[in-house]
């Protein structure tokens, strides 16, 4: 049966071959066996379980968490000639009845559905009607409240699997998940003598990089405006964060939308939508926003404030470069940002026993973030890789494009501010008795008289207190908890205040994304923007950037041609071909 869904993948979605690990999965699938699948996002979980539902004689019922995540995948499973239909809150009863009856007549062969409605017995009654060949269960490691994105509605999925006369075929996919998860997941769901296959968690054509030290603002807009014709995703950790960056960026011109739950739905259904339809370039968000979301041409996603666990940061980062092009996944690490998240913690976890095992999950984004060894190597082993490469050259770590800057005389001078301040105050404070402000209460408290105010009156008070993020970024200060913060140092700053070590900052080049796009390339792009709005539907949907490039590149005149290229496949042909053939003859002939 391999081969007729080589023939399927050819014919609908324009490819000669399966990506790795693809074809075991179908395989096992279409010889009836329950499997459970992690597999990187971006590199084509979907696939895996739509080409076995067309070879199966029944419907396979997709559980999926997001209302935007199935129109999604309904719309692309359509706009390639393949029946697929969804039900979510936003229909009403008879649109219900009416698209349940299009699945029993056998019209649509997949129909996607949110684990809630499971919770309803009148629906599950429904779908006992229906002939059930596969469920399919993404973000699987929603059902472990080990998991990061614990849904207590997957627990529905079992008794409905249970419930069925025929027990159908069981495939579940998630893109990050432990060894903990996963087996847990396995239990929960039930699956019977699974075939657990992980596809490996790297995607090699993301860089990854962490910046430490730096004033983010700043480097938030060196970078933005470096990469502006670029689409991006600016992740932070708060909705006040997500508001002032949203402003500032506003401010300076960016075409830019914002995302997180203290917005009103509609506000957030129209930040979303326009950054899928490629209205803005930048949205930012909290991790509110994302899961899901198929847009493939983003090229950065830069996390402004530290994640809550390594598998968050995997899941958000992953969601620049979907389509394959080089992409950068940028966090920028502040310590002060440990303390916000461990403050979401004690607000959100109940059980003690989930709280520690948070406290230990943030601790590893820590450790990332301090890492001197492969980025890479450090999230693939994370996820229990085995035999990683000690050298990726595509993160900021294997790839040190940085510059030395002496700053012991500077270090010392914070150093002997903060222990003539008995260690402690806050960073604010120092930094205003090393400036050598009038403020009244460095006076009131007598700082106006210590020998080290005013010994930095040559910087800003913003200079100074970055130069203190970067010595407690490489653990010469630390600071305390509690609401309010105290700088106390750590041994190695007595160390340089003895003059026995020297301190230098690494100062990152930023990097600027290289495309090389050409006239053709931005010509059928617009072509691209023009059938999305007429359509209704998200570019990407119409054709990848992908294959605009290798449109624009290969310049095809014939239906032959166009074919040979990845991601056209015969339905979109018809649907779309001639009007970018035409586009790239008039093209060729106006350059002569």
């Amino acid at each position: 049966m391999i081969d007729e869904a080589i023939k399927l993948l050819k014919k609908y979605y324009g490819y000669d071959s399966f990506r790795e690990g693809q074809e075991k999965v179908i395989t096992s699938i279409l010889k009836g066996e329950d499997t459970f699948t992690i597999m990187p996002t971006g590199a084509g979980k979907s696939i895996c379980y739509q080409i076995p539902a067309l070879l199966l004689s029944g419907v396979t019922i997709v559980i999926s968490p997001l209302i935007s995540l199935m129109k999604d995948q309904v719309d692309s499973l359509n706009s390639v000639g393949i029946k697929a239909t969804y039900i979510n809150s936003t229909l009403d009863n008879y649109e219900v009845q009416q698209r349940i009856l299009m699945t029993v007549s056998g019209y649509s062969k997949l129909l996607y559905i949110s684990p809630e409605r499971l919770e309803s017995e009148y629906f599950c009654q429904l779908l006992r009607t229906i002939n059930v060949s596969m469920i399919a269960i993404d973000e699987a490691h929603c059902v472990s409240q080990w998991g990061h994105d614990f849904r207590k509605s997957y627990r529905t999925i079992k008794p409905l699997i249970e419930s069925l006369m025929d027990r159908p075929i069981v495939s579940a996919f998630t893109a990050t998940a432990t060894k903990e998860v996963k087996d847990d997941a396995v239990r929960l769901l039930n699956l019977k003598n699974p075939k657990v296959y992980t596809t490996g968690f790297d995607r090699k054509n993301l860089f990854f990089s962490v910046i430490r030290g730096e004033n983010r603002k700043d480097y938030l807009l060196k970078y933005v405006e470096d990469n502006k014709d670029q689409v991006g995703i600016v992740y932070a950790a708060t909705r006040k964060e997500v508001d002032n960056i949203y402003e500032l960026l506003k401010t300076k011109g960016y075409s830019v939308g914002k995302y997180h739950a203290g917005l009103e739905d509609l506000d957030r259904a129209k930040a979303q939508e326009n950054f899928i339809y490629d209205n803005i370039n930048i949205i930012v968000a909290t991790n509110a926003f994302g899961m899901g979301i198929d847009k493939s041409n983003v090229r950065y996603v830069i996390h402004y404030n530290i994640p809550k666990n390594m598998e968050a940061y995997y899941q958000e980062a992953g969601r620049a470069g979907r389509d394959g092009e080089a992409s950068q996944c940028i966090l920028l690490f502040n310590s002060q940002d440990i303390m916000v998240q461990k403050y979401l913690i004690e607000q959100n976890t109940v059980l003690e026993e989930r709280r520690a095992v948070d406290y230990r999950r943030l601790q590893d984004v820590v450790d990332y973030c301090h890492t001197t060894k492969c980025l890479r190597k450090y999230i693939l082993e994370y996820f229990g890789e085995e035999r990683v490469a000690d050298y990726c050259d595509n993160c900021s770590n294997c790839k040190d494009e940085t510059e030395l800057s002496d700053i012991t005389v500077d270090a010392q001078k914070i150093f002997s501010c903060v222990a003539r301040m008995k260690q402690g105050f806050g960073t604010i404070l120092v930094s205003q008795v090393l400036k050598g402000s009038k403020d009244k209460k460095v006076s009131e408290l007598g700082f106006n008289k210590l020998s080290t105010f005013g010994i930095m009156k040559g910087y800003t008070l913003k200079e100074v207190r970055d130069l203190m993020n970067v010595l407690i970024a490489d653990e010469y200060m630390y600071l305390t908890e509690g609401q309010f913060p105290m700088v106390r140092l750590r041994e190695k700053a007595v160390q340089v205040l003895k003059g026995n070590e020297k301190v230098y900052h690494k100062i990152q080049k930023r990097q600027k994304i290289e495309v090389e796009d050409n006239s053709l390339f931005n010509l059928l792009k617009s072509i691209r923007k023009n059938i999305s709005d007429r359509e209704n539907v998200p570019p990407y949907i119409v054709f990848a950037d992908s294959t605009l490039r290798a449109m624009s590149e290969s310049r095809p005149l014939n239906e032959e041609n166009m074919l040979n290229i990845k991601g056209i496949g015969e339905t979109k042909f018809k649907k779309y071909g001639e009007e970018f053939l035409q586009a790239i003859k008039d093209y060729i002939e106006n350059k002569n």
